[in-house]
């Protein structure tokens, strides 16, 4: 697999833990954010753009940079959830 876009990277491998725990991700859950290779989640371009879009889609809560989500705030329909490492991205949708 080859993935271009940095901000995939949490949800890439939410997709990867959630078959290999068997368990399902929320499917009105919403992820993005570049996880670094200490498994810090880092801020991406367009996070605002891409959580209104995520909360036009129907999604109900979005898991996104904590960095980002300080600076957005909220958005209208959706839950924003920040969160600053992989292992605690995991511990929300697990």
């Amino acid at each position: 697999m080859r993935v271009e876009e940095p901000a995939t990277d949490v949800g890439v491998i939410a997709a990867i833990a959630s078959n290999f725990r068997d368990q399902l991700i929320d499917p009105e859950t919403a992820v993005f954010g570049e996880v670094g290779l200490g498994g810090d989640v880092r801020g991406v371009n367009q996070a605002e753009v891409r959580a209104k879009e995520a909360a036009r889609l129907g999604f109900k809560r979005c898991l996104l940079p904590k960095q980002n989500q300080e600076k957005i705030g909220g958005v209208k329909g959706i839950d924003l959830i920040g969160v600053k490492t992989v292992q605690e991205a995991m511990k929300i949708l697990f």
